[in-house]
């Protein structure tokens, strides 16, 4: 570094990605600084995945106490503490962000609580102080935001994903608008700690680029748990003494404590200052970037949802090492988009990983398609109606396995193995040469022997 620079990185934003980035640059000797004007941790630890999963715990135990009476258990009538959980889940999301600080602070990090705004391609400019900094490299990790839309009447009664965490007591009633992740997980965290929950979509199923068989499974498990309306929108909000009304595109009206609007996301770009150095932002609002997150300033770099490639955590992640080693280690690589897995914390869970039936089928000649739909042995006693689906999408061309589906308990932790064998190119008869663990549900992924379904053109096969 010569002393035309300040530092030799400057990290705009303190979540997952950016702080990755951080530190693994401030390991390779880089001088490193990283401004956030909210909290260290970003959307997953503050306000999303982490707090969110310990309230998807929470909820759950409301199916384990009814189930245990199946097993001879006799618990009595259980009562839930919203107080207790949330005075419970905001210290595990403090000690966590304790944590991220300390680890900063050990790499060697200087950590700036104020916001901070491009000027230009090497300088950056701290709101609230009005210093300047300047650095060889920038790199933008501020992710995204929760956003209403559409803007309708009296939209401003609604929460989001932001300051549903804020809440003081359980709505006894709650209305969730949106048919993404955040949409069906609020809905089942909800419906289980007891809520009376409705969940509005504007489509005819929930997640929207899941498998379809996936996205009908766990609609059918709604139905049971929730007042569950699709083809529906909301057109207007209304305070009323008694609540918040909300009157519905087909003209109905219900009432309610609460309403949650998850209907997106949205890159937190205003006021960044990008137009100071001509970067200018896609359709979706987000920062293009090459494969290897340069934007078009080769002294700036952008990670994380803010880029709007993949908005998961562990992208962003694996982003900001990709960056940092390959900005600073001399180990230039890219993180591959193509194939992720990924975990929906509703209720039933959802794992999946590579491609729907829709798009091997697009993509490939002919496809096996290898199902199973049953009850898992725990419901066999408790008489719970919850029912496990697992798919394996195959290319009959090269027997390799495009794609795993699975909807049941632990479907999280079971696909987190199992991409490990896709992501390698794993094949049907990898799958059915490995000997089953008995008696799980995941075994089923490699005792499937016959294809369901085969998706083969006319005259192939």
């Amino acid at each position: 570094m010569t002393d035309e620079f300040d530092v030799d990185l400057f990290v705009i934003g303190g979540g997952s990605g950016g702080v990755r980035a951080a530190r693994i640059a401030a390991g390779y000797g880089a001088r490193v600084s990283l401004a956030e004007e909210y909290r260290i941790g970003g959307t997953c630890v503050i306000r999303g995945c982490v707090p969110k999963k310990l309230m998807v715990y929470a909820g759950r135990f409301a199916d384990e106490f009814e189930d245990a009476a199946g097993f001879g258990w006799s618990v009595g009538e259980p009562r839930f503490d919203w107080s207790v959980l949330k005075t419970r889940r905001d210290a595990e999301v403090s000690r966590l962000e304790s944590i991220y600080d300390t680890n900063l602070e050990r790499a060697g990090v200087t950590v700036i609580a104020e916001r901070a705004v491009i000027e230009d391609a090497h300088t950056i400019r701290l709101v609230a102080s009005g210093r300047r900094v300047r650095a060889k490299y920038i790199l933008v990790a501020v992710g995204a935001y929760p956003v209403k839309v559409p803007v309708i009447p009296g939209g401003d009664l609604g929460i989001t994903s932001n300051e549903v965490f804020e809440l003081e007591t359980l709505p006894e009633r709650i209305l969730i608008i949106g048919g993404g992740y955040i949409a069906v997980e609020f809905a089942s965290v909800f419906a289980h700690l007891g809520s009376r929950t409705t969940l509005l979509h504007r489509g005819d199923r929930l997640l929207r680029g899941f498998d379809d068989e996936v996205r009908d499974a766990l609609g059918l498990a709604f139905d049971k748990r929730l007042d569950l309306r699709l083809d529906q929108t909301v057109e207007r909000l209304e305070r009323r003494d008694s609540g918040i009304s909300a009157t519905l595109g087909d003209g109905s009206v219900i009432e309610v404590d609460q309403v949650l609007v998850a209907t997106g996301r949205k890159p937190a770009v205003s006021g960044l200052g990008l137009e100071n150095v001509g970067i200018e932002t896609d359709e979706s609002g987000a920062i293009p970037v090459d494969a290897f997150s340069q934007t078009s300033v080769p002294s700036i770099y952008a990670v994380g949802d803010v880029t709007n490639r993949a908005a998961l955590t562990p992208i962003a992640i694996r982003e900001g090492h990709a960056f940092a080693d390959t900005v600073f280690g001399g180990k230039p690589w890219a993180v591959n988009h193509d194939l992720i897995a990924t975990a929906v914390f509703s209720t039933p869970e959802i794992g999946t990983v590579g491609l729907t039936e829709d798009q091997a089928r697009e993509r490939f000649e002919a496809v096996d398609i290898y199902k199973s739909s049953f009850r898992s042995m725990k419901a066999t006693l408790s008489n719970s109606a919850e029912r496990v689906l697992m798919k394996i999408i195959v290319d009959c061309a090269s027997d390799r396995v495009l794609g795993v589906h699975i909807v049941g308990h632990d479907a999280g932790e079971i696909i987190q193995a199992v991409a490990i064998a896709v992501t390698m190119g794993a094949t049907k008869a990898d799958f059915d040469r490995t000997i089953a663990v008995h008696p799980t549900a995941g075994e089923e992924l490699v005792t499937m022997r016959v294809p369901a379904v085969t998706k083969r053109p006319e005259g192939v096969g």
